[in-house]
């Protein structure tokens, strides 16, 4: 029945990527780099307008995927998707929500199930926009300049490409996350202390 999905979006070209990608945020199972690809190889002179359809209607289905989670639950998931799936994706969110987002862009685990799990556990929704831009992004453009530089010969380049993105990629955006976190540790401990002296100069005065 997937295949039969796919192969019916296949015919409406970019406008099949844009429901597919759309979806992919919300309710459908299958990743929409299954459909970019084929797409992209059929014509790679428009892979990167292609890859622009399927970032923008992603980005435009995350709100509807963080409202279900936030409606339905996490009981919502398991109807749809794999278990070890959503027990992944809910440890990563537990641990740091920011990076889950950002990884998950990049994994095998369809995107909505951090849509909705941003949802469910409360996760603030522009937070969710912001990461999901940066990570759809690099998933979306890799793939289209890949077969706009290269042709069809990308076809064979994209398992590996994407892959040494997420070994690369990743640890990157992991310790932009960790720097950013001992910054904002720092600061809010620096303010602390100024209160805290502000507060012992007053009583003071005061005594």
């Amino acid at each position: 029945m997937i295949d039969n999905i796919l192969d019916f979006l296949l015919d409406f070209g970019p406008w099949g990527l844009f429901i597919h990608s759309f979806a992919d945020a919300i309710i459908f199972p299958i990743p929409a780099f299954f459909l970019q690809v084929p797409l992209s190889l059929m014509n790679p002179s428009s892979a990167i307008q292609l890859a622009t359809v399927g970032y923008i209607a992603c980005l435009l289905g995350t709100p509807f995927g963080y409202l279900i989670g936030k409606l339905l639950g996490k009981a919502v998931l398991y109807k749809m998707l794999k278990k070890q799936w959503i027990d992944s994706a809910t440890t990563m969110f537990q641990k740091n929500g920011e990076a889950a987002i950002l990884i998950g862009s990049f994994t095998p685990i369809p995107f909505k199930v951090f849509t909705i799990l941003s949802g469910c556990l409360n996760f603030p929704l522009w937070r969710l926009l912001i990461y999901a831009a940066i990570g759809r992004a690099v998933k979306f453009y890799v793939i289209g300049i890949l077969f706009y530089s290269f042709g069809r010969s990308a076809e064979s380049m994209v398992k590996d490409v994407t892959l040494y993105i997420f070994l690369i990629g990743v640890p990157i955006l992991l310790l932009g996350l960790f720097i950013k976190r001992k910054i904002s540790k720092k600061k809010k401990s620096k303010d602390a202390v100024e209160a805290n002296a502000s507060i012992s100069s007053q009583e003071d005065h005061a005594g």
